[in-house]
């Protein structure tokens, strides 16, 4: 589609100000993590790590984050588990009901946090009598976090068709082995991809993680929620948050950068 002059400059500044008003903001947390003002004062007099070395030594935060670490790779390895098996069932099988299940799977995702958050809740101590923790915080980020590995295995499966698998099969190899040798290798990076995303999702969540985890347990955005308005942790929860910003944003890009490569045929 060609566009006029005009047209192509408004597009690129509108793309330009969208970016701004969505990275600035992070840029500035990056900044202040780093100011010597405490009252963060523009531009800054100076940079100091002292921030830093205090959120090392705050006892707050580093349980906040060991919580975050222990939620979110044991949500990722619950999805890649369900999310592996449901894409495989879905992908490979014809059934009466299919297109629903795939529905019900995705939806999680789809829905208002704060509905999921309340209805994981009701469940946990209504219905099943289940007190509030840390594995009903786990369970409850696992529903959304099988979503994405779902759909990166749904995707991949499309892509690869049932030929090497067939091939492998009219050799000899039983199913396992087709599975090690052929299967696994062809969805290894997109299981990765799966798993650095759904990691990135469960560790910054806040929303669910406030209606299912148990009273004296802190992940690191809720710790940052509750610290917020404090001023004498105003400069820690800016470390913090840095800290989100950068945890968030790594396995994004790995995640990006692994599936474009294995768009365009390279290999890990």
């Amino acid at each position: 589609m060609n566009f006029s002059k005009t047209t192509r400059y408004v597009l690129r500044g509108a793309l330009v100000l969208g970016l701004a008003v969505i990275y600035i903001p992070l840029l500035v947390v990056l900044l202040n993590s780093v100011n010597a003002d405490p009252a963060f004062g523009w531009p800054p007099s100076g940079f100091t790590l002292e921030w830093w070395s205090r959120a090392l030594g705050n006892s707050g935060v580093l349980n906040a984050l060991w919580t975050s670490l222990i939620a979110g790779v044991s949500a990722t390895a619950i999805a890649l588990v369900l999310g592996t098996m449901a894409a495989f069932a879905l992908q490979r099988y014809r059934f009466f009901g299919r297109d629903s299940v795939s529905l019900l799977i995705i939806l999680p995702i789809a829905l208002p946090g704060i509905v999921t958050g309340i209805a994981l809740n009701n469940a946990f101590r209504t219905i099943l009598g289940i007190d509030l923790g840390l594995l009903t915080a786990i369970i409850a980020h696992a529903t959304f976090c099988i979503v994405v590995v779902f759909n990166n295995v749904v995707a991949r499966l499309r892509r690869m068709g049932g030929n090497l698998e067939e091939a492998s099969a009219d050799l000899g190899a039983d199913g396992v082995t087709t599975f090690r040798l052929v299967t696994f290798p062809m969805l290894r990076s997109a299981l990765l991809a799966g798993g650095l995303l759904a990691f990135a999702l469960s560790f910054d969540e806040i929303i669910v993680t406030t209606f299912t985890l148990g009273a004296g347990l802190q992940t690191l955005p809720i710790w940052i929620l509750d610290n917020l308005f404090r001023p004498n942790q105003a400069p820690v929860v800016n470390v913090v948050a840095a800290v989100l910003i950068v945890v968030s944003t790594v396995p994004v890009y790995l995640a990006q950068r692994l599936s474009g490569d294995t768009a365009s045929g390279g290999r890990m």
